[in-house]
């Protein structure tokens, strides 16, 4: 399994987290890979072989092969049907609603085909400069150009949005929105109403995951000696609390985490 990172050009820096590759060889018999929420929307290319999205036990779907996968509050499975090949796009929480006109509450929980975001043409058009190029500096250069040409007002990240986001980040999702709001009940109204339009989560949904990354991401770094410390490093109430918000968004305890080959993908992205 080959993933790997790269940083935006400065003027998409505030909107754009990384764009990033992932390679993995051919299965015979591939485990399913359980996704779980990280707060953010992503755009993908799958240039491989197609890609299984379970939407039960038994029941799948195939993932369109260039979409938008809006926010997700719950963990769903992937599978591959061969060679995995994708080129993607990972856009801080704020970060995607600068380039459309849709609502971004339209695209949570599911994939949503490029052509009906952008027209048909225009995304013909990108997935098939995508498809041709040769090399992941050249798809960089193809998917900047075209963000940079659908980003029409520079200026258009809401302020009260971006600064609640960013100090949520910075505080592992500990930062308290009446903190923010100072207790004022027609501003955390107004807040919330943001959130849904601009990220499809509202600040409290979205705390609890940048939280839980930040406690996952101890957990894959084995920084925590117990999982009573990594409570308590991310401020959970106690230990309880964490492993009830754990199995929340991923389906399991951390302790079943290490030994659970479905999540093999999932600390490949969320260990760094």
């Amino acid at each position: 399994m080959d993933y790997q990172t790269y940083q935006p050009h400065p003027d998409l820096a505030a909107l754009v987290q990384c764009y990033w590759t992932l390679e993995v060889p051919a299965d015979i018999n591939p485990p399913k890979q359980r996704i779980i929420p990280d707060g953010c929307i992503e755009m993908a290319f799958i240039l491989g072989d197609d890609i299984k999205r379970y939407t039960s036990e038994t029941d799948f779907i195939l993932q369109p092969r260039a979409m938008v996968l809006g926010q997700t509050i719950e963990p769903f499975y992937i599978e591959p049907t061969g060679h995995v090949n994708t080129f993607a796009i990972r856009f801080y929480p704020y970060g995607f609603a600068n380039f459309i006109t849709n609502s971004i509450k339209n695209l949570a929980n599911k994939e949503t085909p490029l052509n009906l975001l952008f027209g048909k043409e225009v995304s013909e058009i990108l997935e098939d400069n995508i498809i041709q190029a040769t090399k992941t500096s050249d798809r960089i250069a193809i998917i900047e150009t075209f963000l940079l040409s659908a980003l029409k007002d520079k200026n258009t990240i809401d302020k009260i949005v971006e600064t609640t986001v960013d100090a949520m980040i910075s505080t592992s999702g500990n930062t308290s929105i009446n903190s923010l709001v100072k207790d004022d009940l027609s501003k955390r109204r107004q807040l919330e109403r943001k959130f849904k339009k601009q990220i499809g989560l509202s600040p409290k949904q979205l705390g609890k995951v940048i939280r839980l990354q930040a406690a996952l991401k101890m957990l894959l770094n084995k920084k925590g000696e117990n999982l009573t410390d990594i409570a308590y490093e991310n401020e959970y109430y106690d230990q309880a609390h964490f492993i009830r918000d754990f199995k929340e968004f991923t389906g399991i305890t951390p302790s079943e985490f290490g030994n659970d080959e479905t999540m093999q993908l999932s600390s490949k992205i969320y260990k760094d």
